[in-house]
């Protein structure tokens, strides 16, 4: 691991930290009922803070499957992972907000981003 892999890690998982206190500071700042805004914003703030956390984990995950070697690309698929992680804990909660969520809903969604991730990464 370069000091530049190292330094990304970190500084990612600053981010994510400062992402999920931002996320607290919302939700316990604000109530969602009746508020469309707040609801689909507390939305967007989780599926963003799930994403940072995901990134450097991500890759930390493939480095250690490569046993401490990182090859060219591995940052870009362990974002792509990570907002795909952020896209469905987005769809998710919108859907419980929307009073819309049901376990064979939220199962095809994940089934789908499965799906997804299985397609691109057999492309490249």
């Amino acid at each position: 691991m370069q000091s530049r892999d190292r330094s990304a890690n970190l500084g990612l998982l600053a981010a994510a930290g400062i992402s999920w206190l931002v996320v607290v500071y919302f939700f316990t700042s604000r109530s969602p009922v009746g508020q469309p805004l707040v609801q689909a914003a507390g939305a967007i703030l989780l599926g963003a803070a799930v994403a940072l956390t995901a990134t450097p984990l991500a890759w930390l995950a493939v480095f250690a499957v490569h046993r401490g070697i990182a090859y060219r690309g591995d940052w870009l698929r362990a974002i792509r992972r990570s907002v795909l992680a952020g896209c469905v804990v987005i769809l998710i909660v919108s859907l419980v907000v929307l009073a819309a969520a049901s376990l064979p809903l939220v199962l095809f969604v994940v089934a789908l981003a499965v799906f997804v991730e299985l397609i691109l990464s057999a492309r490249s």
